[in-house]
């Protein structure tokens, strides 16, 4: 049975590290958090190591810029990972490639210096994607037939982005992860290190324990964030406890009409998607 807090702090005596999700927790995309912010900083301060833990495809020194821009203090947090620090290795297990590719400009740097070759998609070895060109406006079947083309070739998909969809202001956009779960439907392979996958777990608990000057054994890890099928997902299969934020992307499933947490439908929500969580809030608070 998923417990409801009222604050963070009262978990203080039972968790030594934070691995927080980023989008949906902190900020939306578009403007940080406040309180989720100071709740994180507070951790940080009285308790132990805070490693953000995010499904950004791309390198952390990228999104942290990102967070800065968006006023995310760096007192709320330790370390960060992204699933473009861990898919990196993939990428470059398969250089020079060559390879398609498949997502915006703005994702160029998960690339650089991996010497990867960029061809057509009818001279790749496999697709290296992050996510629709244009996520204002693009959905997964505007690639269908794309898709389907490289299906007949049994092209891997390298999936820098395991998400669906995303919050960005007081919408929901298309991620990497959509154009993943279109192409298995249509045959194809995707291969992805992000959450919910272990790559970046082993990652982010190697980067707690770098901080802590020891490994913090998994019962004193506290995970947290707003995506059923990648942060709570994620957090079961590597036996984390996790603190579910209805307030991302899930908002209308698990809040009520007041906007207030729902537990009953926080229960069928996880349910639904056989997974479970420890606790939950509405918004993480202090």
């Amino acid at each position: 049975m998923t417990r409801s807090l009222t604050g963070l702090s009262d978990l203080a005596g039972r968790y030594d590290a934070l691995l927080s999700d980023v989008w949906g927790v902190i900020h939306n995309g578009r403007e940080s958090f406040a309180g989720p912010c100071e709740a994180l900083a507070r951790w940080r301060e009285t308790v132990g190591p805070v490693v953000l833990i995010s499904n950004s495809p791309r390198p952390s020194a990228e999104v942290i810029v990102q967070l800065d821009g968006l006023g995310v203090p760096r007192e709320a947090w330790s370390a960060l990972v992204t699933s473009g620090d861990v898919t990196r290795t993939l990428l470059a297990g398969r250089a020079p490639g060559p390879a398609y590719r498949l997502g915006p400009e703005r994702d160029a740097p998960l690339y650089a210096g991996l010497g990867l070759d960029f061809v057509p998609l009818d001279a790749a070895k496999f697709i290296a994607c992050t996510g629709p060109v244009d996520d204002d406006v693009e959905t997964p079947e505007d690639y269908r037939d794309l898709l389907t083309a490289a299906a007949a070739r049994a092209l891997p998909m390298i999936c820098a982005n395991p998400d669906k969809v995303v919050q960005r202001g007081d919408r929901l956009v298309y991620c990497g992860g959509a154009l993943a779960e279109l192409y298995e439907t249509l045959g194809g392979t995707a291969i992805m290190a992000g959450k919910p996958y272990a790559p970046i777990y082993a990652a982010s608990l190697a980067k707690a324990a770098e901080l802590a000057g020891a490994p913090t054994p998994t019962g004193r890890v506290l995970a947290i964030g707003d995506g059923v099928g990648t942060d709570i997902a994620g957090a079961n299969a590597q036996g984390l406890d996790v603190l579910f934020i209805a307030a991302g992307i899930h908002g209308a499933e698990a809040r009520g009409p007041d906007g207030r947490l729902d537990d009953a439908a926080v229960e069928r929500l996880l349910a639904a998607a056989g997974a479970h969580a420890a606790y939950a809030m509405s918004d993480l608070a202090w």
